[in-house]
């Protein structure tokens, strides 16, 4: 600020003359060390003045600081998990190993995470400690007054199934309300990615209306993009779980040792993950939604009608679908068109010089809408130059 007030008591008639005039001079803080600034610092600062006030001079953290980029620390303590069979104690393992088993398996990338930070985050959150040794925090048991104000959602690994590339392990993605234990749905795939919850959250949606709140956990597809948009849209508040806290879902891992314990016991048939899908909807449908459960004396899907009238679903219309494309931001040329994908397109409307939000479906990149300011504004087009080519005039034509 004293470096600002300066500006008002140099000498010249621009406002670029005086900072430059402030930049020759010489300032002293408390401790009367000297400091001197050039110019273009001197100019930076002024900006910010006269845009948001004296606030906006205050350095700001990062808000990734003590976090790692490239990989969230729910994917270490997946990785770690998964190799920890190969090692016959845990108490005497090196670090180094653990490190160098994740690499071989394809489970880390040495670009994803430094040997140093994979010991730092692994100390921090306690991921190699046994869950009776880690600082838990105080729990109390909790439900949900009504169906359908949060829903539960995780994966589990699954059985291996035949598939073109061979035997490959399934995952199961599932969700769980959080009232009545209700399976909103839940559906094993061959892997576990954005597409993947996109696909069965849009079938939960449809089959068991919008939750208030979604409970997840930090994995990768948990907190990508693509998700955080699509509950933005439903207005539906996404909350995720503290790091290796997975008795914080209890219902939903509760569900999980059912599964293992009451369908997965079964002589299922798994030439195909279509298969292991129908025995498995026939299950929950049937068993698990027929029979009465030990904590609310009744019939999940009983418990769910009682809160039936609040219960806000989803018409299967064109719009809706939308609701699960990708969103991306574009600027709109001069002659009213956005790229995307390489491709060109035309703006429904005159938008021409603004910045909009286009949404598209990931896998099938045949539909590409126009939002703009939160309205949608149309359905974009691609550009065809020869249509848009204007015809000559007929005098033209007779000369």
């Amino acid at each position: 600020m004293r470096v600002l007030g300066a500006i008002d008591y140099a000498p010249g008639t621009t406002i670029v003359a005086r900072i430059r005039h402030v930049s020759t001079m010489t300032f002293l803080d408390e401790e009367e060390t000297q400091f001197q600034f050039t110019w273009r610092t001197i100019q930076t600062w002024h900006s910010h003045y006269k845009k948001h006030g004296a606030t906006s001079l205050k350095g700001k953290c990062r808000s990734d600081k003590g976090r790692p980029r490239k990989v969230v620390p729910e994917e270490i303590a997946t990785a770690i998990e998964q190799v920890l069979p190969y090692f016959h104690s845990t108490k005497s393992i090196n670090m180094t190993a653990i490190y160098r088993k994740c690499i071989e398996q394809g489970l880390l990338r040495r670009e994803q995470i430094a040997p140093n930070t994979f010991r730092r985050t692994v100390n921090q959150y306690e991921l190699l400690k046994p869950e009776s040794e880690t600082n838990n925090k105080r729990r109390l048991a909790f439900a949900k007054a009504h169906a359908n104000d949060m829903w539960q959602a995780d994966t589990m690994v699954g059985p291996y199934v035949q598939s073109k590339k061979g035997k490959v392990q399934a995952r199961l993605i599932a969700f769980i309300d959080d009232a009545s234990r209700v399976c909103c749905h839940g559906e094993f795939f061959l892997s576990e990615n954005t597409d993947s919850l996109i696909k069965a959250l849009r079938s939960a949606l449809y089959k068991r209306g919008v939750p208030d709140a979604l409970y997840v956990d930090n994995g990768s597809i948990y907190t990508s993009k693509e998700i955080t948009q699509i509950c933005a849209r439903l207005g539906c508040l996404l909350c995720h779980a503290p790091v290796r806290d997975g008795a914080a879902k209890g219902k939903v891992e509760r569900f999980f040792r059912t599964v293992r314990m009451s369908f997965l016991t079964r002589n299922l048939d798994l030439s195909s993950v279509g298969k292991l899908n129908e025995a498995f909807t026939t299950w929950v449908e049937n068993d698990y939604h027929g029979r009465e459960h030990s904590v609310l004396k009744m019939k999940p899907i009983d418990r769910f009608g009682l809160d039936l009238r609040n219960v806000r679903f989803l018409p299967p219309n064109e719009v809706n679908d939308e609701l699960f494309y990708v969103e991306e931001s574009r600027k709109v040329l001069a002659d009213n068109t956005f790229s995307l994908k390489a491709k060109r397109f035309e703006a429904p409307r005159d938008l021409r010089t603004r910045k909009i939000d286009v949404r598209f479906d990931r896998n099938n990149f045949s539909r590409v809408i126009v939002y703009y300011k939160g309205e949608r504004m149309g359905e974009a087009r691609t550009v065809d130059l020869e249509a848009n080519d204007r015809p000559a005039k007929r005098k033209d034509i007779a000369q």
